[in-house]
């Protein structure tokens, strides 16, 4: 986990599920870097807790308070921005795979007078993101085929997780190759400015004896 001063980033490597919990005043703006396989369902469930200068504890925040979630893809796409309530969940399916930028600010500061919030986050990505109980409910749904379905979304989700690899394998191998193109020519280059350079030296020395008489 990276943290990086301004607008706070945390990073994450793909993984099932990120919980966490972070503090933000008025005006911070807090971002998470999450890589995601593409059409790949992620659910983000919050809950925010506002400070009580009088037990120094966090209290359940008032109905007022509530976060702006805003979400963008690789190509720098907004592909969420809503605000919801002290409480909830956010949800969206990614549809180009590589690093997704979820940000969290509050919805204003009227209230805060520089009050911290608490915000208590979990971040459910691919097969996490299902809540089986509801599918088995709602399709009827065995023992058995909510086992086989569930199996399957895995299936399905490590696949994902494959092709997101060798997508990303396949953006490092073209920027290797693209850096060692670069290299070559700036050796080329180098090579040439050298070698024109000792021959006006040795012209411009040929020059100055035959000035001189002395050849």
């Amino acid at each position: 986990m990276n943290f990086v001063l301004g607008p706070i980033v945390l990073v994450f490597f793909f993984a099932g599920a990120s919980a966490l919990y972070f503090h933000i005043g008025e005006t911070e703006r807090k971002c998470f870097i999450e890589e995601i396989p593409d059409e790949t369902m992620v659910i983000g469930n919050y809950k925010v807790q506002l400070y009580d200068p009088r037990t120094g504890g966090f209290m359940p925040s008032s109905p007022g308070i509530g976060m702006h979630v805003e979400v963008r893809d690789p190509d720098d796409k907004t592909i969420l921005s809503r605000v919801y309530s002290s409480e909830g969940r956010f949800t969206f399916t990614s549809h180009t795979p590589g690093e997704h930028v979820i940000c969290l600010y509050s919805n204003s500061t009227k209230w805060f007078s520089g009050t911290q919030l608490r915000v208590h986050l979990d971040i459910q990505v691919g097969e996490h993101a299902i809540d089986y109980a509801n599918v088995a409910q709602k399709e009827k749904l065995s023992e058995l085929q909510l086992r086989v379905r569930q199996l399957l979304d895995q299936v399905e989700q490590i696949t994902k997780e494959q092709n997101y690899q060798r997508y990303r394998e396949e953006r490092f191998r073209q920027t290797s190759e693209s850096t060692n193109q670069r290299v070559l020519w700036w050796s080329i280059a180098q090579t040439c400015i050298l070698l024109g350079m000792g021959a006006w030296q040795m012209r411009h020395l040929k020059s100055f004896f035959e000035a001189k008489k002395l050849v």
